[in-house]
């Protein structure tokens, strides 16, 4: 009852539902774009590879330019409960503003690709698209989940890296998108490369595409809580200062009660 007596912060609620929700929405319609039967695009290229490739380069600059916005800078751009789970075991959030995280990204990534298969109508729904829908490739679930836990793995490892080192913290968001970028291209035949519960969950409503789903409900958290473990194991938990992706100098943080880098 103490942490739910804790001052409730409905803004950043909001703009963590917002972000993935226009996360949510770049993945739709980037996959109808280089993934729809009759894209001018996915005609005019060929290859499978290098389609994924500019589809990741495409989700890796749309995460960069969510986690860099005055809103994600403000909300911390968790975009992802995995995130938001770690940071609250490593006590950098407090459970209430935890539990509301939660429940907006998950209700934001529905939103999102609802308003967009509103919008496009039959081809968001077309077997070639399926709603961005995350799931098992043809290797099968054992091989999708080793996938999801070594992306989510890398991810929580380089976050955390990054964003307590004292002199490249700012390039945080740079390095997530990057990252993000190189999965879609290499892991996605495999997983899909979700490493997002509310991810799969929001394109899962509306397609009815369940198949693996507890997959990406458990491995990506349970990844991302190894991968800090181990962070804490070799730097102690004093290591990780805050909880934001970015720590703009102008904006202050609900969560360390400081501008700028936590750890200047």
């Amino acid at each position: 009852m103490e942490h739910l007596r804790q001052p409730l912060h409905w803004p950043e609620y909001g703009m963590e539902a917002a972000l993935l929700g226009m996360f949510m929405m770049s993945a739709c319609l980037f996959t109808v774009l280089f993934q729809f039967r009759a894209s001018p695009l996915r005609e005019a290229i060929p290859s499978a590879f290098v389609r994924r490739m500019i589809t990741g380069i495409s989700m890796g600059l749309t995460a960069i330019a969510l986690i860099y916005s005055p809103w994600g800078q403000r909300s911390g751009a968790h975009l992802n409960p995995s995130v938001t789970l770690t940071f609250l075991r490593l006590g950098k959030i407090e459970r209430a503003d935890a539990i509301f995280y939660f429940l907006f990204q998950f209700l934001g990534a529905a939103a999102g690709v609802c308003f967009v298969a509103l919008a496009l109508g039959s081809r968001i729904a077309d077997p070639s698209v399926q709603y961005a829908a995350t799931y098992p490739g043809s290797a099968g679930s054992t091989i999708a989940a080793m996938g999801e836990f070594i992306v989510s793995f890398l991810q929580m490892t380089i976050v955390l890296t990054v964003s307590n080192h004292p002199r490249f913290s700012r390039l945080t968001g740079l390095a997530a998108g990057l990252m993000v970028a190189i999965y879609i291209t290499i892991e996605s035949p495999y997983s899909g490369m979700s490493m997002n519960p509310a991810r799969t969950f929001g394109s899962a409503l509306p397609s009815g595409i369940w198949h693996g789903f507890l997959i990406y409900l458990i491995v990506p958290p349970v990844a991302m809580l190894a991968a800090a473990q181990v962070f804490v194991w070799r730097k102690g938990v004093s290591a990780v200062h805050c909880c934001k992706l970015d720590h703009a100098p102008t904006i202050a943080c609900i969560f360390c009660g400081m501008k700028g880098n936590a750890h200047e």
